[in-house]
């Protein structure tokens, strides 16, 4: 799963948002450009809501990674 952040994200939403998955036990990968930043969530995200994640401040976007078969 990709979480994309909004450029105009505070920190203090971006910090939220990565304790939420830590707290969930999943392993994040951040990486942040000029114009966004981009967390990488690792583990097993069937049981996250995708609602739940793109509600929360300062998310732009939520991409779903299909698993193979």
């Amino acid at each position: 799963m990709l979480i994309i952040m909004k450029k105009s994200a505070a920190e203090s939403e971006l910090v939220h948002v990565k304790e939420f998955l830590i707290d969930r036990d999943f392993d994040i990968h951040q990486s942040t450009g000029a114009n966004r930043t981009i967390i990488g969530v690792i583990g097993d995200t069937e049981k996250l809501d995708n609602d739940e994640v793109a509600g929360m401040p300062g998310v732009l976007q939520v991409i779903r990674i299909a698993k193979e078969e």
